[in-house]
């Protein structure tokens, strides 16, 4: 048995004299428990997961209490707890399993994960909560089925949660719903199942609006008393106190953004999220969790209900349900037909004549007519790709993007008077101007006509009628069912009373021809949140989709316009499977400076045999003011590794391994490791 730094009588020694501690030190190489002496003064406190300071390296530290021992595994002398900050068991066995999972994972640091996980104390939210009573929570009685029994499996997914069992399913939501039936009505039934059968739910939706509207169904379901939000963008007593509230068992709901996947909700019993697709679920700090692991890891562990819901279904969520770990509830092809809009392809149809090459114009006469009948009798939705005024340009002559000469970034026009500039690094086409590599044209035009542009070319095209802009800095919620053309990006389009009677998908070029593996999925998962929004074909709702590249194949619009995400969600993974992409194959990306990523990839395939991708450059991520394209800027590169996911674990063993190599050599050399997939270990 170790010493201890200040030897007491043997009567006043703690029964259990050593403290196991997770130290906050921010390095890879010491990414574990060590072990500390327990004062007697301080043994009653100084309980498993609870905040202590600790002397560590020379300077006091936070640290979590995990473990109380009766012998230490070190041989030599113990250093003793310096104070315990809180007496708050905040570290519970349960949170701490579910952040090494996620560490393991992602091949992160459990550091890392637990600040992710718990937020800052606040010390006079402890004092606040300590003033009031625990309330007397009694189960709330169970709602009616309602929006469920639209999905045949829907009614049956309910029994099994309130018979206390831990179903996983992928619901794939109906468009077009009336407010007593939509998604957050449906997402609100679903947990008041799961509390009335004393059980704990915990629901996570990608922003801020999403959470309003979900909020608003639960309390009007449950009462306010069961029911906590909890985001990133509370006040710090705030957050606290809505974490606490959970700790302590005071509610049995937690909802919120992606800052909630870790709350530590009592008796879980069903976890949910809507619409994995979106990246606001991923979090944007090392090791970079997405809440679709996070909370798959939760519910594997908990023994808990799972709900992955949206209109539409990402690949990797494809995947589980054609593996059989999750069952599919949708609707029957009869009632997604009757629910869906009417979708309509400019240039498409009936009259190509009528359309000709102006199909392929910004808003193509399809669109300007279906507007125009449209708004006699109530709002249209414009969704536009990006923000902003004429965001991209291209040749006038063939209409291929324009690229710039030295990083192939997207060009743009900055300011009046200049031929573009890149957003990528600055830079500009050069003395001789503009020459288009496929045709030699020499004349530009916009490509990408922004939010704020198309919104004056309507106002021209139907004046006197009201405009509403809906984007970055001025999101609206929602809008009357009175005539109106609302412009919005995705992801920002108001809610409609009584719905759309019409939605514009303009420029869908733009999301099919990204450089992203998950392009048609995405482009998908943003026609499908704004169509959703449209009344249905029977009540006269219609989309135009304009913009299509003419004469190629679009999956994600055939997709839409039978209303049919699972097939294109099949279609992807089938494709991946052959080309062995994620989730197919196991695969991180390393990037930074050309020596660290080099070294990096070495150690890897020393350790475990994987295919190398690359190194290929990447933009430089450091800027000294004076633009992206300084010369001062750390050039960098990315390869790309990839194994079968037999070999996933230690894939991810070897890159906790570089990690912590570099940690203890502090290698100055920039380098971040990001995991894209290493399957369901």
């Amino acid at each position: 048995m170790s010493s201890i730094d200040r030897p007491r009588p043997a009567a006043q020694l703690p029964a259990l004299p050593v403290a196991a501690v997770v130290v906050d030190s921010g390095l890879a190489h010491l990414d574990r428990e060590f072990e500390y002496a327990v004062p007697a003064d301080l043994s009653e406190s100084a309980q498993p997961g609870v905040r202590v300071r600790v002397r560590f390296a020379g300077r006091d530290v936070d640290g979590f209490v995990v473990a109380r021992r009766a012998d230490a595994e070190h041989e030599g002398r113990l250093a003793p707890l310096r104070r315990v900050v809180s007496p708050e068991p905040v570290l519970t066995p349960e949170q701490i399993a579910l952040c090494r999972a996620v560490a393991h994972r992602y091949a992160g640091v459990l550091g890392d994960l637990l600040r992710l996980a718990i937020p800052p104390r606040h010390a006079a939210a402890e004092r606040a909560l300590d003033a009031h009573p625990v309330p007397a929570l009694d189960p709330p009685p169970a709602p009616d089925p309602g929006p469920w029994t639209a999905y045949p499996a829907g009614p049956a997914f309910l029994r099994r949660i309130a018979a206390g069992e831990a179903p996983a399913a992928s619901w794939l939501a109906l468009p077009g719903q009336p407010v007593e039936a939509d998604w957050p009505h449906a997402l609100a039934v679903a947990a008041g199942t799961a509390a009335a059968a004393g059980r704990g739910v915990l629901l996570v939706v990608p922003d801020q609006r999403d959470l309003i509207r979900v909020e608003a169904q639960l309390i009007g379901l449950l009462g306010a008393g069961c029911v906590v939000r909890l985001t990133a963008e509370q006040g710090p007593q705030a957050r606290y106190t809505a974490w606490l509230k959970a700790l302590r068992g005071h509610v049995r709901v937690v909802v919120g953004t992606r800052a909630a996947a870790f709350a530590p909700v009592q008796r879980l019993g069903l976890v949910a999220w809507w619409d994995d697709g979106d990246d606001l679920h991923q979090e944007p700090r090392a090791p970079y969790p997405h809440v679709r692991e996070v909370l798959a890891l939760r519910a594997q562990l908990a023994g808990a209900a799972l709900l992955s819901a949206g209109f539409t279904r990402s690949v990797p969520i494809q995947q589980r349900v054609e593996s059989g770990e999750y069952a599919s509830v949708t609707g029957a092809p009869a009632t997604v037909r009757a629910a869906a809009p009417r979708v309509i392809i400019a240039g498409e149809g009936s009259d190509p004549e009528r359309d000709g090459p102006a199909a392929r114009a910004h808003l193509p006469s399809a669109a300007w007519r279906a507007a125009k009948s449209a708004l006699a009798d109530g709002p249209v939705l414009v969704q536009v790709p990006r923000r902003g005024y004429l965001p991209a340009l291209s040749c006038q002559v063939c209409r291929a993007p324009a690229g710039c000469p030295r990083c192939h970034g997207p060009m743009a026009i900055p300011a009046p008077g200049q031929s573009g500039r890149c957003r990528w690094c600055a830079g500009d086409f050069g003395p001789q101007g503009f020459v288009c590599p496929h045709c030699e044209g020499t004349t530009l035009r916009s490509a990408t006509v922004g939010a704020r542009r198309t919104a004056e070319e309507l106002g021209r095209a139907f004046p006197g009628v009201p405009l509403v802009t809906s984007g970055s800095g001025e999101v609206t919620a929602a809008v009357p069912s009175r005539p109106a053309l609302v412009v919005a990006t995705p992801g920002a389009e108001p809610i409609a009373e009584g719905g759309y009677r019409a939605a514009l998908l303009l420029d869908a070029w733009a999301l099919l021809e990204r450089a992203d593996l998950d392009a048609g999925i995405e482009a998908l998962r943003r026609w499908c949140a704004a169509a959703a929004l449209v009344r249905p074909a029977d009540a006269g709702g219609v989309v135009v989709v304009a913009g299509v590249p003419a004469g190629q194949s679009a999956p994600p619009v055939e997709a839409l316009v039978r209303w049919d995400p699972a097939w294109l969600a099949a279609r992807e993974l089938s494709e991946r499977i052959d080309l062995r992409l994620p989730p197919a194959s196991a695969v991180a990306r390393l990037a930074g400076s050309r020596r660290a990523v080099l070294a990096a990839a070495d150690e890897v395939a020393a350790a475990v045999a994987v295919e190398r991708l690359g190194p290929l450059p990447i933009p430089a991520t450091r800027h000294t003011g004076s633009g992206a394209g300084d010369p001062a800027a750390v050039a960098q590169v990315q390869v790309v590794v990839r194994t079968p996911l037999i070999h996933a674990p230690a894939l991810a063993q070897a890159l906790t391994a570089v990690r912590a190599v570099r940690s203890a050599r502090k290698d100055p050399e920039p380098l971040t490791i990001r995991v894209d997939w290493l399957g369901d270990q």
